[in-house]
């Protein structure tokens, strides 16, 4: 216990601690302890980026879930029109491209608008925007046929408007509309029938290649590339072609009746442009899209019913089927009649 304080005595303050020691440091001059420092920083280090990682993980897994989800929903939507389809309006029915089995312009795609369309209360007439250079007479034909069989069943009128081209095919089309207007430089006509190919015989002959084809039947290796072509072969092909051909002008007649004027070369395969289309009767009108709505259907209010593929199915096809396609087509190069 201290003394107590002599009254009049200033308190005796106690002494200062002594000043800390320095760390100690090893004999190469780092400081004791840096080798804890250096694992905590190095731990802190490592935690940090296995966050910065998750919150990555967590970002790229949203990412993928909404890509996928967009591409679900697409997969199950095509683009409806816009406008109310139950006011009066022209239905528009694109034709654009190749005519073939898988394309946008495939007589199942045409189909399934026109039905769509002529079904449509609202819709008073209907317009056919080609501008396509042909392609399988097949699939014109079922698009012709059912253009008839919708017109008669709902009485409402099909116009085709040409936009670039309406040649071959996409002309076997248009003639079962109603009426045909045109540009005065659009590419009109090409009624006729082709089936093209190659023969490299001669060229294996050069080269000493032997061909070695097997076949179950005389004709089974009917216009193979690699094999010489027969008389006998090449007459019937043309037989079908000329058969092919004769469909295609009973149908333009059917279509145009005494609108078409006759000539030695209407139905030779040539084309022409609008202006002398309009002339020859291949074509009724000069005019475009938006007059056919006013002037014609009486309709402005244009609502597209056009099928397309969606971004899933072109994927699909792009990645899928078209590689599988795409080598069988090299394989057998088999000629296609357009």
């Amino acid at each position: 216990m201290s003394d107590p304080l002599t009254p009049g005595e200033p308190p005796v303050q106690d002494p200062l601690p002594p000043p800390a020691a320095p760390a100690a440091t090893s004999p190469s001059g780092l400081r004791a302890g840096w080798e804890r420092e250096t694992m905590e920083r190095l731990l802190f280090a490592t935690l940090a980026e296995q966050r910065r990682a998750r919150r990555w993980r967590t970002f790229t897994r949203l990412a993928w879930l909404l890509f996928f989800a967009a591409l679900f929903w697409n997969f199950f939507y095509r683009g409806a029109p816009k406008a109310d389809k139950s006011l009066p309006h022209t239905a528009v029915v694109e034709i654009k491209g190749e005519i073939a089995n898988g394309a946008d312009a495939s007589a199942e795609f045409v189909v399934a608008a026109l039905r769509a369309a002529f079904e449509d209360e609202g819709a008073k007439g209907i317009v056919l925007l080609i501008n396509s250079p042909g392609g399988s007479p097949v699939q014109a034909g079922i698009i012709n046929d059912e253009i008839r069989r919708l017109r008669a069943k709902y009485n409402k009128p099909v116009y085709t408007v040409v936009e670039e081209s309406c040649a071959s095919a996409a002309y076997y089309i248009a003639a079962a509309s109603d009426r045909i207007y045109v540009d005065k430089a659009s590419i009109v006509g090409s009624i006729g029938v082709l089936m093209d190919g190659f023969g490299f015989t001669s060229l294996m002959d050069k080269l000493g290649v032997e061909r070695r084809l097997l076949t179950a039947g005389e004709n089974k290796g009917f216009l193979d590339p690699f094999s010489p072509q027969t008389d006998k072969q090449r007459d019937y092909a043309q037989a079908m072609l000329d058969q092919i051909h004769k469909q295609f002008i009973d149908a333009v007649k059917a279509g145009r009746g005494k609108r078409l004027k006759e000539s030695p070369e209407l139905f030779t395969g040539l084309f022409w442009t609008g202006q002398q289309a309009v002339e020859m009767g291949l074509a009724d009108q000069m005019a475009n899209l938006d007059f056919v709505a006013r002037e014609v259907i009486k309709a402005e209010e244009l609502v597209d019913y056009t099928r397309r593929d969606n971004v899933a199915e072109r994927l699909a096809k792009k990645f899928g089927a078209a590689i599988g396609e795409g080598a069988v087509r090299a394989v057998h190069a088999v000629p296609a009649i357009r």
